[in-house]
């Protein structure tokens, strides 16, 4: 199949001018690019007639399409594809965008208050759904105890370095006796001082094989059990903040389509995996259309970036949702721009 750089290296000077400004002018207005509409734009003069050949070339090739029976065309999910690649220009961010941004940074709220302003200001700016994807926060653990509340339900209960106290109801192996829940604290606390609790859990897998034979079994099922309790099978992500829904809707005909995005959205697992995708590539990445299973079905194209924290880690991500007629060259730097300002924003609050 031919790539998209074999397809712009395929066109003629006319053809990349033409393709451009069907492009632009399709994300501006939504509208059909006509061919008269270019005989006013085109750098050379050409005649309504030859400008139309060469939009029925693009056709062929799957770059432009017909809708309906308008004279007009619009870039197809390929060419937008072959714009965002090959000829998009990507501006600076707007002062008045920055400051914008900058301000959500500021105040002494909680974590999952200040992404919520991000998120919002983000909306605000894109006229786009914004998506906040907010990683756990784990602090140092100072202490962990488990207590019996009967002979099927067990309490844990976790102290981090910063104070926080949180509990969690568990159902303990059968069998378990006061002095097995001791063994099982003792042998945790030992291991947890001064490590977050994924930290923990990983040196408890290792430590319960090596030291098994010394270690009461009962007690090394109480730890497990316990500990796998926090572990919320495996979702790496504290919660999903979707902010600006109703920019999606520019109509009654998108309803159908917004339903069916926030319904995917629900899906916190396959939000999830942009992370993953975005981690494959460098700075912001651009979904369109169909090319992310997540949006298949409701035509939206997500441009999404990871942010950092202190020592490197892809800790989480933000991007805006939008219909595929986004202002890709604006959006992607304030994308961008957000997610450095998350990044250092929580790289400071670890400091803290």
């Amino acid at each position: 199949m031919t790539n998209n750089s074999e397809l712009i290296s395929e066109l003629n000077d006319r053809s990349r001018e033409v393709f451009r400004r069907v492009v632009e002018g399709y994300l501006e207005t939504g509208d059909p690019v006509g061919s008269r509409t270019l005989t006013r734009q085109m750098s050379e003069k050409l005649s309504a007639a030859t400008i139309r050949n060469v939009m029925q070339d693009l056709e062929y090739l799957g770059l432009l399409g017909s809708p309906h029976v308008s004279a007009g065309r619009v870039p197809t999910q390929l060419g937008l594809r072959m714009f965002v690649d090959g000829f998009m220009e990507v501006s600076e961010v707007q002062a008045t965008d920055r400051a914008a941004l900058e301000a959500t940074m500021g105040g002494e709220s909680d974590m999952g208050t200040a992404l919520d302003r991000v998120g919002a200001a983000l909306s605000g700016l894109t006229h786009g759904a914004s998506l906040v994807m907010a990683p756990k926060v784990e602090a140092p653990i100072r202490h962990i105890e488990f207590v019996s509340l009967a002979p099927d339900r067990a309490l844990v209960v976790l102290v981090t370095a910063d104070g926080q106290v949180e509990n969690r109801v568990f159902t303990p192996p059968a069998g378990q006796t006061p002095s097995s829940m001791r063994e099982a604290a003792n042998f945790l606390n030992a291991l947890a001082e001064g490590h977050t609790l994924s930290e923990l859990s990983r040196e408890m897998a290792d430590d319960i094989a090596a030291r098994r034979q010394e270690l009461d079994a009962l007690a090394a099922e109480m730890v497990e059990s316990g500990l796998a309790q926090w572990d919320d099978q495996g979702e790496p992500w504290e919660r999903l903040i979707v902010r600006g829904s109703s920019n999606l809707l520019d109509g009654e005909d998108d309803l159908d389509r917004v339903r069916s995005l926030f319904d995917d959205l629900e899906r916190k697992r396959d939000i999830a995996q942009f992370l993953d995708l975005a981690e494959t590539g460098e700075g912001v990445r651009i979904f369109i259309g169909s090319e992310n299973k997540l949006f298949s079905l409701s035509g939206s194209s997500l441009v999404v970036s990871p942010y950092m924290n202190a020592d490197r880690k892809i800790i989480g991500a933000v991007g805006v949702i939008g219909p595929t007629r986004l202002n890709y060259g604006r959006i992607v730097p304030i994308v961008d721009y957000t997610a450095q300002l998350v990044g250092r924003m929580l790289s400071g609050r670890g400091k803290g």
